[in-house]
């Protein structure tokens, strides 16, 4: 795997801290990494992006960041009001290949979800996930309505052919209700794919030196770090189980 793209189930999932996690893992794993960032909306020129903020958290990373529109919209509507050029999903996946040629892992992390648009042809994140052959990594939620959010782009996903390498809950609460902890076993079912992470509420403000040692402990061996998803699963199960909740 040498380009992984990171999608969200929605906005405010924990998408960038996520990406930061796994550049970190890969990194301490002895790999070098990229991050690009397709769209970046509601920044102004002046302002740190996410993909500074990856780099920030994560240590040596090579942050790229393709387009940037001021207004916190979906970047193909952010593009318009703005004047500026639009990003397409084929311009996403040239400059992953060539950040690909020169470094062993790029991390493309999309905007909002995956069908957010891009450009007024429509063009997605997932269209540049299938031009690139990428498998694709979903960053969810812990808690009640997850659910439905990570099937609907689960199947999403596979109607379009497109490899679902697994999910990562974003922000796992310090002190999680009933339904985080039944959604532990229920999010794999539902999406048909691992649970491949759990990143603890809080850890983008943790200082970069403390958020990169912690960060494997984050992620599975799949990312390049040693999160034990079953081990997890029992420690947060219910006492009593009840199920999930959608």
């Amino acid at each position: 795997m040498s380009v992984l793209v990171i999608t969200g189930t929605g906005t405010e999932v924990g998408k960038t801290i996520t990406t930061a996690a796994v550049a970190a893992a890969a990194l301490a794993a002895g790999r070098t990494v990229a991050v690009l960032k397709a769209a970046q909306t509601g920044l102004r020129p002046d302002e740190r992006g996410d993909a500074d903020e990856v780099a920030r958290l994560a240590g040596a990373v090579t942050a790229t960041e393709l387009a940037r529109y001021p207004e916190p919209l979906a970047p193909g509507t952010a593009a318009r009001r703005a004047g500026l050029a639009p990003v397409h999903p084929h311009e996403i996946a040239e400059a992953a290949q060539k950040l690909a040629a020169e470094h062993d892992l790029v991390l493309v992390e999309g905007a909002g979800g995956l069908l957010v648009r891009f450009d007024e042809e429509c063009g997605t994140l997932a269209d540049a996930a299938r031009l690139l052959g990428a498998p694709v990594l979903v960053v969810t939620s812990a808690g009640l309505g997850t659910l439905n959010t990570t099937e609907l782009t689960a199947r999403e996903l596979r109607s379009q052919g497109l490899d679902l390498l697994g999910l990562v809950i974003g922000s796992w609460p310090n002190s999680p209700d009933l339904a985080s902890r039944c959604n532990v076993a229920d999010l794999p079912k539902v999406a048909g794919a691992p649970l491949l992470g759990a990143l603890p509420e809080g850890a983008g403000a943790l200082a970069p030196v403390d958020f990169r040692a912690a960060a494997p402990s984050w992620v599975a061996e799949r990312l390049d770090g040693v999160w034990d998803a079953e081990g997890f699963g029992v420690r947060e199960a219910p006492a009593a189980w009840g199920g999930g909740a959608v």
